[in-house]
């Protein structure tokens, strides 16, 4: 059904259903799930007469420093999920009225701007108008004194799904100045549960999905045998592997789900021991949620298409070397294309440094 997963995707670019308004601070994650998964279906030319206009957009979300302050806002810096606060200012940076006030809660969060950098990447920008230095202030204001990360300045959850999308502001910019590091893997250490799965905080029950974030985040900072000894590598490993039923689950004793053939794939991948899996039956189990009339895939069988299902299904068929798809980056969440564009713009960044 990939003709159907590629309109499913152009769909959720321009229009969604009612039931996604709750959803609506988040469209950069939508947008994100949507691009990302074209990319990896090798469809992009689908939105080729559009990319110019999603990278303005993606730019209008931008919170940037305000100079002439020194206040909470220039902690603030990073991308917005959407317009519904804030989007006061044109891609360019210059406010599109003279008599412009920022709203006193438009605020960066750091998922959104994780999604943001990766769309951008993903669409081939050169991130030459990301505000680089104020988005690394903005990330290490987030950090908390146990080294988790809050997602937003004030009145925000702080867990493991945050320390990931922090290393993978600071991988793409290529500046961990923002990170404590050693805080960052205290908690990560402290998060791992007597079972070997590792949960959102410490204490907390080992979940596939904040196992995957640890895992990546460790791999990202290059501490991923440091941090853990090889006995309790084996065991997360151990954990990963008991996760699959037909396909994955995400927690023992619940039903296999979708998204968690990447979410746990993907730490099987980092932890190179991927080809342990039964890949017949995670591959049947993640083929029999696609919805073969409108397309996208869902959380189960028989249950509607919703966009992070059909990118993280997309995705899992991906790891496996399913025919037709792009290989993905596993630690980055983005196709190995946009993950090698990545390493130019690094390349082109020493060679500034270099010269200046």
């Amino acid at each position: 059904c990939r003709s159907k997963h590629i309109k499913f995707f152009c769909r959720c670019l321009q229009v969604l259903p009612s039931g996604y308004t709750s959803l609506d601070t988040s469209r950069l994650t939508i947008s994100f799930f949507a691009l990302s998964g074209l990319d990896v279906l090798n469809a992009l030319d689908s939105v080729e007469k559009e990319r110019n206009e999603i990278i303005d957009w993606i730019y209008s979300l931008q919170v940037l420093p305000d100079l002439e302050k020194t206040d909470k806002r220039n902690r603030c810096c990073g991308f917005r999920g959407s317009a519904a606060i804030g989007s006061k200012y044109n891609p360019t940076g210059v406010p599109k009225t003279e008599n412009n006030i920022s709203h006193p809660y438009d605020w960066s969060h750091i998922a959104m701007t994780y999604t943001g950098l990766a769309s951008l990447l993903i669409l081939g920008d050169d991130l030459s108008r990301v505000q680089r230095s104020a988005i690394i202030q903005g990330i290490k204001a987030l950090q908390l004194p146990d080294g988790s990360f809050a997602a937003t300045i004030d009145g925000s959850e702080n867990d493991m799904r945050f320390v990931y999308c922090a290393c993978c502001i600071s991988y793409i910019l290529q500046d961990w100045s923002g990170i404590d590091q050693e805080k960052a893997i205290k908690f990560i250490q402290d998060s791992l549960s007597y079972e070997y799965g590792i949960g959102q905080g410490p204490g907390l029950e080992g979940h596939g999905g904040t196992t995957f974030c640890a895992i990546a985040s460790l791999v990202l900072m290059g501490r991923l045998h440091t941090a853990f000894s090889k006995k309790q590598i084996q065991g997360i490993i151990k954990w990963c592997i008991f996760r699959q039923q037909t396909g994955f689950q995400g927690r023992p004793n619940k039903p296999v789900d979708t998204c968690y053939s990447f979410w746990v794939g993907a730490t099987l991948k980092l932890l190179e021991c991927f080809e342990m899996i039964d890949y017949a039956s995670n591959r049947s189990f993640v083929l029999s949620t696609q919805d073969e009339s409108v397309g996208g895939f869902a959380k189960w069988a028989d249950y509607h298409p919703d966009a992070l299902h059909a990118y993280f299904g997309i995705c899992g068929l991906s790891l496996m070397g399913e025919s037709g798809l792009l290989p993905i980056h596993p630690a980055l969440n983005i196709s190995q294309r946009a993950a090698d564009h990545l390493k130019t713009i690094h390349l082109k960044w020493a060679t500034e440094n270099l010269t200046t």
